[in-house]
């Protein structure tokens, strides 16, 4: 059997899916459609049950790809039932979506989530009411203290197997005659789910509505019939919206039922009146911000250096610090080994110089990137994040920009590519081109052990600061192109953001783990392949010449110095090329242009091995790098190096992904010439504003 899980954003609709799912759920694209696709198996049944999440959705209107492909799943996926996720504590805006869903004729079972949040508010919902006027089971549940989740399952097993005939509420109204006509007409003609079809076609909407050439006059005449309030301007789906409204509240709110001691306030709206503050909410978000950094790369957390015994440095740094003593061992060990077994030079030099040296690199600053994003998911879960979406609208609509563009750009803090793809959530194109455009300097987790990298070895008395400038950084490209670019080539204004503020909870540690996870899975799935093999490939490329002859390691002569040389001019404006061998970090940028965890395995490579081993014997070799880093970079050096790979084309990957947004290639080129452009400007910049003040 086939479960769908449908439901607003903020409903708890991905928390009820990880619940149901566990280790079974995988997730990819819809077919035609780079909208995530999550599947997994329920085994608490009689028999496995599939349980597919679509996309959280306000409706089943056209407007956006999530919605579209939730409608296309509903009418033509043939799910056995769907599992309709209701936020209790936002009931009457929840609803809306379930009156379009039953309209369908699917089972549906609709699961009232966050039932202990209106218990705790000192409300009570009126089950068996609601279950009576929608037609179908209610069940209340809490997906966050897995609270009824076996009942809902049973519920929903029992009902996938009872057929129901679609109702909607537009069958009370006025237009109630014009509708049963042309759902008759659908069933005349054999339509699936002619109810939700026939109120598609008085909205107006062609998407799955068309009935046909053979019905389709006599549809428009009939709907020609239907005579609306001068108010509505002939706006038929604004008339079917307040039929909607109208009847939810007429019928469904009665079900809700406040007692006579509950507060007027909710605890989330008493704390929304600091957070959301006009005046201190910006503020009080820059301020949580620059504490995670802190907490992630301070070696000196909450400023302790000022102590006696010189302080103690934040959880970030210290788990950095061990993950680094235990891949120095292990690069180490293998060279001893290898040593033991005699083995040839090449052979040394390629395991544990090239390999091991730079997939090391990358993987010693997991524990800062698992700190990093297990405090911003303790945000998002918390409810949090969509306050910040809130109070960004504001400053952002200056820019061309809705507070809705800011939830990609969040993302982008994970990854650039799921942030790309989603920027189909915005409506105006417009918009998603300039979001797209705008999303490389939001920092994401690939560039994040670069900042770690030099803020230990450049900045150490300073990292958490220094890390904290490049996201600020980025902030400031973002600002200045997104004037630029809506004055010249994207002009327009901003779509309007409407959004529903969820009730704050406590984040579970099941969710929090499970996104860690993730994080971990996707982070060694990269380190062991695409890492590993680049690692091999610079090793060789640095350590033979074009005759393929070894040569001193990371010499002028080999492959990656003559073609990194050839390159220098470009750069030597910038500052971070007037070292001794500048190639290297020229290298180290085009390989970032790949994948920017290359970056740090690139430097790894080419200058761990420079390193005189007897002169640095009591350093590990992570410390070594960082030494080596100090006599090459000067710290306006050093920071027009992470500005560029902050700015230039995150990955491959994401350009493909804009490259599926666009659907043009002119705005791809455009846009790739835009990010390279800015990425010199802004390291030029800060490397001349650095020098005078560094």
């Amino acid at each position: 059997m086939n479960f769908a899980l449908a439901g607003n954003p903020n409903s708890g609709k991905t928390t009820l899916f990880n619940l149901l799912t566990g280790s079974t759920a995988h997730v990819g694209n819809w077919p035609g459609v780079t909208v995530d696709r999550r599947e997994g198996v329920y085994r608490g049944l009689a028999e496995d049950v599939r349980i597919i999440d679509l996309p959280g959705i306000y409706s089943l209107s056209p407007y956006t790809p999530e919605e579209v492909v939730s409608r296309r799943y509903i009418l033509e996926g043939a799910p056995d039932l769907i599992i309709n996720i209701v936020d209790s504590t936002n009931l009457e805006r929840n609803l809306y979506l379930t009156t379009q869903i039953l309209e369908s004729d699917i089972p549906v079972v609709v699961a009232l989530n966050m039932s202990d949040v209106i218990r705790s508010e000192g409300e009570s919902l009126n089950v068996s009411l609601l279950s009576e006027r929608l037609g179908v089971p209610v069940v209340e549940i809490s997906a966050l203290r897995n609270e009824g989740i076996e009942e809902l399952m049973e519920a929903a097993y029992k009902t996938a197997s009872t057929p129901r005939i679609g109702f909607s509420p537009v069958e009370s109204s006025p237009m109630a005659g014009e509708m049963r006509e042309i759902a008759g007409l659908f069933r005349e003609n054999g339509t699936s789910h002619p109810v939700f079809r026939a109120v598609k076609a008085i909205e107006g909407d062609s998407l799955y509505s068309s009935p046909g050439e053979s019905i389709a006059a006599n549809v428009m005449a009939i709907r020609d019939k239907i005579s609306l309030p001068p108010a509505l301007d002939g706006d038929f789906e604004e008339a079917v919206a307040d039929i909607r409204y109208r009847y939810i509240a007429s019928n469904y709110m009665q079900a809700r039922v406040r007692a006579d001691n509950s507060p007027m306030f909710s605890k989330s709206d008493k704390i929304d009146r600091l957070l959301t503050n006009k005046l201190f909410g910006l503020p009080i978000f820059f301020a949580i911000m620059f504490l995670i950094f802190h907490l992630t790369f301070s070696d000196s957390v909450m400023f302790s250096r000022f102590l006696a015994d010189g302080g103690f440095p934040a959880p970030g740094v210290m788990m950095q610090d061990w993950m680094g003593m235990l891949t120095d061992w292990v690069i180490e060990s293998a060279r001893a080994a290898l040593e033991l077994w005699r083995a040839d030079a090449w052979l040394t030099g390629l395991v544990a110089d090239g390999l091991l040296s730079g997939v090391g690199a990358v993987l010693s600053f997991l524990p800062q990137i698992l700190m990093l994003f297990l405090f911003l998911s303790i945000l998002e879960d918390s409810g949090y994040m969509a306050r910040a979406a809130l109070l960004m609208d504001r400053p952002l609509r200056r820019f061309g920009l809705s507070g809705r563009a800011f939830l990609p750009m969040l993302m982008g803090f994970g990854c650039s590519v799921p942030a790309i793809m989603g920027t189909r959530t915005l409506v105006d194109e417009r918009e998603r081109r300039l979001t797209v455009m705008l999303m490389p300097f939001f920092s994401c987790g690939a560039k994040l052990p670069i900042w770690s990298l030099f803020a230990a070895a450049i900045f150490p008395r300073n990292a958490d600061k220094a890390v904290f400038g490049m996201y600020l950084i980025g902030l400031a490209a973002a600002i200045v192109t997104a004037i630029m670019l809506r004055q010249t080539i994207l002009k327009g204004d901003a779509s309007y953001f409407i959004m529903e503020l969820p009730a704050y909870r406590m984040p579970r540690l099941r969710n929090l783990a499970m996104h860690l996870w993730e994080k971990v899975k996707g982070f060694v799935t990269k380190a062991a392949t695409i890492i590993t093999c680049a690692t091999v490939v610079i090793w060789f490329l640095s350590n033979f010449n074009f005759s393929l002859k070894m040569v001193d390691a990371n010499s002028r002569d080999s492959i990656v110095g003559v073609v990194g040389s050839l390159a220098v001019p470009l750069f030597r404006p910038l500052g971070f090329v007037s070292m001794p061998d500048p190639w290297r970090a020229v290298v180290a940028i085009v390989t970032g242009l790949i994948a920017k965890e290359m970056v740090v395995s690139t430097l790894g490579v080419l200058y761990n091995p420079e390193i005189d081993a007897n002169a640095l014997s009591d350093e590990t070799s992570s410390g070594a790098l960082n030494l080596a880093l100090v006599g090459s970079f000067s710290p306006a050096a050093a920071l027009s190096f992470m500005t560029f790979n902050l700015l230039c084309v995150p990955c491959m990957a994401a350009v493909a992904a804009a490259n599926a947004e666009f659907r043009n290639k002119k705005w791809m080129f455009t846009t790739i010439a835009f990010w390279i452009s800015t990425a010199w400007i802004g390291a030029f910049i800060v490397y001349h504003a650095a020098s005078l003040f560094l």
